[in-house]
């Protein structure tokens, strides 16, 4: 089965304003892809939209995965099938430890229609076998797991429970959203090194990376590259193609877009 995920023409409405203007991408099995853009050029609605946010209305297009367009799936659905979402700003749940919250997030994934949830969910033993096994691998204390879900967590945490989540979760499609948003460059090297640890330990999974700035890409290195512009991908290239646009910014790409109107 194809494990590419394909947009094709995508359009995407919030309220009555056109964000995305016909996405075309295709993010492989197994590859890093990025996207930059400038602010508000639609990058973060590209992401809701593949997770199903409701607020994002789909207004033609289709996105292909693994057989199924999954803009006809519910967000839970979705996960099971394989895709995940790490927030650009993880929200806090007062009174659920991240234990707790995660044992809960594989169960859900793990449920199946017209079963017991006691046949499908996740053994006490295996998962704190798990847990403490990606834990370790990331390099996060064990008393981590134990505070309530990023109530008091600092940038950094946050996005490190995002990858942690990642991991246990085990998708085979990630888009991640703004990582390096509101992290300091020691934070942001920290959740790159978890993200990199993840990646070589699932190297069938594929990534597809939004960003603004070309730094996270000196961490997390890309194999693909795409600029998206007034709500379309209007430039796709290597990883050579972020340098360029931090050298020269994304004026350039504006005007190239222009001369071809």
């Amino acid at each position: 089965m194809n494990s590419d995920l394909v947009i094709n023409d995508l359009h995407v409405n919030i309220e009555e304003k056109q964000i995305l203007k016909g996405v075309n991408l295709t993010i492989k099995a197994g590859a890093i892809h990025a996207i930059m853009g400038p602010n508000g050029s639609g990058k973060s609605t590209l992401a809701y939209t593949l997770m199903g946010h409701p607020g994002y209305t789909v207004t033609g297009g289709e996105v292909w995965y693994k057989g199924q367009n999954i803009l006809e799936l519910e967000a839970d659905e979705r996960s099971k099938l394989g895709v995940f979402l790490a927030f650009q700003y993880p929200v806090s749940i007062p009174g659920v430890t991240v234990a707790n919250f995660l044992r809960s997030a594989i169960n859900a994934q793990r449920s199946e229609e017209g079963k017991d949830p006691k046949s499908t969910s996740i053994p006490v033993a295996q998962f704190r076998k798990e847990l403490r096994e990606k834990m370790a691998s990331l390099e996060i204390d064990e008393s981590f797991v134990r505070r309530y879900l990023n109530e008091g967590f600092s940038g950094g945490e946050k996005k490190r429970v995002e990858i942690l989540q990642m991991a246990m979760l085990k998708p085979s499609m990630a888009v991640m959203d703004e990582t390096d948003s509101g992290l300091d460059i020691d934070a942001l090297k920290i959740v790159s090194q978890g993200v990199n640890t993840l990646y070589s330990q699932h190297p069938e999974m594929g990534v597809l990376v939004i960003t603004h700035y070309q730094r996270l890409l000196n961490h997390i290195q890309p194999h693909f590259v795409s600029v998206m512009v007034d709500g379309r991908i209007v430039h796709s290239g290597g990883p050579e193609l972020a340098l360029e646009l931090e050298d020269k910014g994304y004026d350039w790409i504006r005007a190239e877009v222009t001369s071809r109107q």
